[in-house]
């Protein structure tokens, strides 16, 4: 019986290489935790470095290693057939054909990791609910990749705006005003206001609202934080704020959300 997913966490030393010419048929999601390793044998290396998960398609040459220089590779992995649904999540930018790359810090860096880690310990448990529970805990994982994978929904965006989104990704909490943004773009705030606008229908304004309130969902189903503290996370610093907010745009309240995960 093929198994679906195949998880695991290795700490290698230099010496550590694996080749295989023709890949695998499966996917191989993997991510660095400590030191470094590489995908490649030239100059033209695609780096694995602490916080960057990649993700090598079926049919992808094999060729990774510890990277030269480093004393050691730490990572987390997962080899894996993926559910239909899970396509529109395996899409990420591609760094060199057949890999695609994710950075992740803060928040989003240690929910894949957690997730991860929980995969293998799923892979661990005897019966079906191991395997279910590996399953479960790669999807978990890929559905936070997904949070700082903005190639799917900003094809085509112009590349100063794509700079006013990735500060925006990189830090919900910080000063994300209009002007702020409009000068990470190199353009006035009107001039950035009405581009923004046009490109993506809404105001830097309601965006920026609406990925903290993303963030803040994303967080309610996957970990168990105070709802205070995700609401902080996101950027809400009025937690009453917050839960108003997240009723308007989801039809219910952070607690009303959350508690849908035990139905």
């Amino acid at each position: 019986m093929v198994r679906r997913v195949i998880a695991g966490e290795f700490d290698e030393d230099p010496r550590y290489a694996t080749y295989r010419a023709r890949g695998t048929t499966d996917w191989l999601l993997v991510h660095t935790l400590d030191g470094g390793g590489r995908f490649g044998a030239r100059s033209a290396d695609v780096p694995a470095v602490p916080g960057r998960t990649l993700l090598v398609r079926p049919g992808t040459l094999h060729d990774y290693g510890t990277a030269v220089g480093q004393e050691r590779w730490h990572f987390l992995y997962a080899h894996f057939h993926p559910r239909d649904d899970w396509l529109p999540l395996l899409s990420w930018p591609q760094v060199t054909a057949g890999i695609g790359s994710i950075e992740a810090t803060g928040e989003v860096r240690r929910g894949i990791e957690a997730a991860l880690r929980t995969a293998v310990g799923g892979r661990d448990t005897a019966g079906r609910n191991g395997e279910l529970a590996a399953v479960n805990a790669l999807e978990s994982a890929l559905l936070w990749c997904d949070r700082v994978n903005i190639s799917r929904e900003l094809a085509g965006t112009d590349e100063r705006l794509l700079r006013a989104i990735a500060l925006i990704d990189a830090d919900l909490r910080a000063d994300l005003r209009v002007a702020h943004l409009a000068r990470a773009s190199s353009l006035s705030a009107s001039r950035f206001a009405h581009l923004f606008v046009t490109q993506f229908g809404v105001s830097p304004q309601r965006f920026v609202e609406r990925r903290r309130l993303a963030a803040a969902a994303r967080s309610l189903e996957l970990t168990n934080r105070t709802i205070t503290s995700i609401a902080a996370a996101c950027g809400f610093e009025s937690p009453m704020y917050f839960a108003s907010r997240f009723r308007a745009r989801y039809g219910m309240s952070p607690s009303e959300f959350r508690a849908r995960r035990e139905l």
